[in-house]
């Protein structure tokens, strides 16, 4: 009497855990790739019909680009709060619109040149956000929540009533061009612009991976996870959650300076808690918690919001039966529908799919029964 045992083969097994290695070598040098083509972006007269206006160093696709960049640099900032220490904060848009009107009233009311209001409005963004966040994380859960909801909406109520005629109300207030450097006016300096940009989304990111990789990372790992049980260990859970409100919260004030040059001037759409939901939109877009989710959700997002509102106002959806029209024409319905679909077909974002695609090879290899043709797979032993 004989029984097959089913044994691995060493020869076919080497080639795939050398082809595994290779690709892993690869795989891990690719944001230096991605890095680069951004680089060299501003000199490349490639069209992509769908995905931008005109070629990608044209103004208006540099434009839409940095703005990808700005958006992408500030959600990995909030998911600084959200993903990884697990709060969840309605408040976030108060510091970003702090750096941008901040910027422009220093400017506009103390004549200071552009570096020093930025500067002072960075150190202003930062103060507000650690005492806000000292008075917010008093509370957990919910109440944090409504708490910081609460400090937003009095920031917003606070522009529109526009104090002093400093806020500029509903309207908002342009730049003064005099106070900003020549280098950053005008539509020939686009690229200049698309420069900082990216600088904040490196000087971002590189904060959030040496902050995440820290001990008081690890902290906030367990704060996520079970609060209760870092206070058993001897910690004080308060203070760790400050340092993330505050780096976070500084990190949002510098991306409203860079949107300030951006868009020519502070608006109060950014103090809303529409802004900071769309924020929330963009960390579960693209996946929350991990490392590159919520870049590639605030990319997407931010991209998706400006072309889809090309597409609503398109000759093809108004020639559309007016029950197709109707809701077509509508960006925010597409862009909707469009979160609905990720977020159903792909729980855990869009960063997940390489994963599940994997997981999936992984399932249908294993899962296969050996055929006669596979006698290498199989081995006689001899039974009593």
């Amino acid at each position: 009497m004989t029984t097959t045992i089913q044994t691995p083969d060493p020869v076919r097994e080497r080639p795939t855990t050398a082809a595994r290695g290779r690709g892993r070598r690869v795989t891990r040098w690719w944001p230096a790739v991605v890095l680069l083509v951004l680089l060299t972006a501003p000199y490349s007269a490639l069209p992509l019909p769908g995905l931008l206006d005109g070629p990608i160093g044209s103004p208006g696709s540099l434009q839409l680009l940095a703005l990808c960049l700005v958006f992408g640099a500030l959600a990995t900032g909030y998911d600084l709060l959200l993903g990884r220490t697990g709060l969840l904060s309605f408040g976030h848009a108060l510091y970003f619109a702090a750096g941008s009107y901040a910027t422009n009233t220093i400017m506009l009311e103390a004549g200071l040149p552009f570096l020093t209001s930025a500067l002072l409005a960075l150190l202003f963004g930062t103060a507000l956000a650690a005492l806000l966040g000292s008075v917010g994380l008093r509370v957990s859960g919910i109440g944090f929540s409504m708490v910081t909801l609460a400090f937003a909406q009095a920031g917003s109520i606070l522009v529109q009533r526009d104090p002093g005629g400093l806020t500029g109300g509903e309207e908002g207030r342009a730049a003064p061009a005099d106070r900003l450097p020549a280098s950053l006016v005008g539509i020939d300096n686009t690229v200049n612009l698309y420069w900082i940009a990216l600088a904040y989304l490196v000087v971002t990111l590189v904060a959030v991976h040496c902050a995440v990789r820290s001990p008081t990372g690890r902290v906030w790992e367990g704060i996520k996870e079970n609060e209760r049980r870092v206070e058993v260990l001897g910690l004080r859970p308060y203070g760790f959650k400050l340092v993330a409100f505050v780096l976070s919260g500084a990190l949002a004030a510098l991306g409203g300076i860079v949107y300030l040059l951006l868009t020519g001037g502070a608006t109060p759409q950014t103090t809303t808690s529409n802004f900071t939901l769309s924020l929330l939109v963009m960390v579960v877009l693209g996946g929350s918690g991990s490392r590159w989710g919520p870049l590639v959700g605030g990319v997407l997002y931010t991209w998706a919001d400006h072309r889809l509102g090309d597409l609503a106002g398109s000759g093809a959806v108004a020639g559309l039966p007016a029950v197709l029209r109707v809701p077509l024409s509508q960006p925010l319905f597409l862009l909707g529908a469009v979160f609905v679909a990720v977020v159903y077909l792909l729980p855990g974002g869009v960063v997940r799919l390489p994963e599940r695609i994997r997981a999936t090879r992984s399932a249908r290899v294993t899962g296969r029964t050996p055929t006669a043709a596979e006698p290498a797979e199989r081995k006689e032993t001899p039974t009593p």
